[in-house]
């Protein structure tokens, strides 16, 4: 299918991409189109904010994890009944996996998505320089797609021009807006990026101040001749999707509120595709897991900035209770740290949890984990087989200790800087720091749908 797109990358971290691809969808959906979010690479946050203004679900664009006919088919599944799409780079342009491929890159995305780029330039303190920035990312962009350039940090409508008239003449890019430096439309940020949009209540004016910053600095009528430009994106060989379910399995309980929201669509889709009625639960709000549900799921979030009302939650002994009787459960980060007997926070205050699993959570100051990781349970679960494999990624700043001589046993987990056990799976329960995306193994989903099944026979 044909979907008008640009693509907002960046230069590197913190040059603003997030800030103009949130104004340049605030504005577009102003103008009464429906936008559809993407981001490039395995982030939560920024889908949420993608979300949040576009009314759309947001969708990850990751070929590490997904591969390349997997960000073809979200690309396709995610644009139907959309007027446009915007996609959010990640890092810098081609910032990866790998050096030698730019595997996981913005730039491997637009090159898989044939989708233009629209270059993100910070120009705080510099001018006829901006040039050699972007004559620089030209020079490694075999395939083109940079087809434009957005300067941000601009001091002055003098400044822009100074450094509009650089770039076009050096790089023969067109400089299609720019972005004055206010603080009307920072972002406020935590420990793992940006505070997430469920927690910031209404976002319109945000949005309103968002498409009004850049409704007059950016060259709208050019922009949308370039995301008109884009050719057709291949079509998928295969197809992660194959359509209706074929059996109706019941419900897979999933934790959603601020404490537990790092879910990717197409994890909770695919559970729907094996038959299961995804039911959200707030634990937060004292919810108790729906008495008919057949699956728990307990994913990320930040459970450490909710200690208090967690710990006071009154359904706990329940969902004690529920994990006892063998209720299929997978947990991850937020949701493995939330099942420990305790987490400390920042402060060095302690607050009891579930105490389901033995390890003790205490938060860091520094970075524990992050990046992209292979995982291989070590024994039969209710999500993968002893020995079967899936991918995924951490992004935490806690670090887990396990109590009385207990150890990691759950995953063997492969990671840039190396290999080590994590976690804690059994027959009935999946439970570790890595986010697990189902995609990059389509048997997952149908084996929790079967032990939901067996689990129901027997209760």
């Amino acid at each position: 299918m044909f979907i008008p797109r640009i693509m907002v990358a960046g230069t590197h971290s913190g040059v603003g991409k997030t800030t103009i691809t949130l104004a340049v969808m605030a504005a577009l959906t102003r103008r009464g189109l429906k936008i559809q979010g993407f981001k490039v690479g395995p982030d939560y946050i920024d889908p949420g904010y993608h979300t949040a203004v576009t009314g759309r679900t947001s969708r990850n664009l990751d070929s590490w994890m997904a591969g390349t006919d997997g960000v073809l088919e979200l690309l396709e599944r995610g644009s139907v009944g959309a007027d446009m799409a915007v996609i959010e780079g990640v890092m810098g342009y081609y910032d990866g996996k790998k050096l030698d491929s730019f595997s996981g890159s913005s730039a491997e995305i637009a090159r898989i998505t044939k989708t233009p780029v629209l270059l993100v330039v910070d120009v705080a303190g510099m001018a006829e320089t901006a040039a050699a920035v972007v004559r620089g990312f030209q020079s490694l962009d075999a395939t083109g797609n940079i087809v434009g350039v957005v300067v941000n940090r601009v001091g002055s409508a003098g400044h822009f021009k100074l450094v509009q008239r650089a770039i076009e003449t050096v790089a023969h890019l067109p400089v299609l807006g720019y972005l004055l430096g206010s603080p009307t439309i920072e972002m406020p940020e935590r420990h793992l990026g940006l505070l997430p949009a469920i927690e910031r209540g209404s976002l319109a004016a945000l949005w309103e101040r968002m498409a009004d910053q850049i409704s007059d600095t950016f060259d709208w009528p050019r922009i949308m001749r370039l995301a008109h430009s884009a050719e057709e994106a291949p079509t998928p060989q295969q197809r992660m999707f194959s359509g209706l379910p074929q059996r109706v399995v019941g419900k897979v309980a999933v934790a959603r509120d601020a404490a537990f929201n790092f879910y990717y669509p197409e994890n909770l889709e695919l559970l729907e595709e094996s038959g299961f009625e995804v039911a959200p639960f707030s634990p937060l709000a004292g919810g108790e897991i729906p008495r008919d549900a057949d699956a728990l799921y307990l994913g990320g979030g930040f459970p450490e900035e909710f200690l208090g009302t967690l710990s006071d939650a009154p359904y706990l002994s329940e969902l004690r209770r529920r994990l006892r009787q063998g209720l299929p459960t997978l947990a991850e980060c937020g949701g493995y740290m939330y099942l420990g007997e305790s987490i400390t926070n920042h402060t060095g205050d302690t607050y009891s949890m579930a105490s389901v699993l033995p390890i003790r959570v205490v938060m860091q100051r520094k970075l524990a984990a992050l990046g992209y990781r292979e995982i291989e349970s070590l024994v039969d679960s209710p999500i993968l087989a002893a020995g079967e494999k899936v991918r995924g990624h951490e992004f935490h700043y806690s670090t887990a200790a396990f109590i009385n001589g207990t150890e990691p046993s759950g995953y063997w987990v492969k990671g840039w800087r190396g290999a080590g056990k994590d976690g804690i799976v059994n027959s009935q329960l999946a439970a570790g720091y890595a986010h697990l995306y189902f995609p990059s193994n389509l048997r997952m989903a149908a084996r929790l749908a079967d032990h939901a099944i067996a689990f129901r026979q027997h209760h």
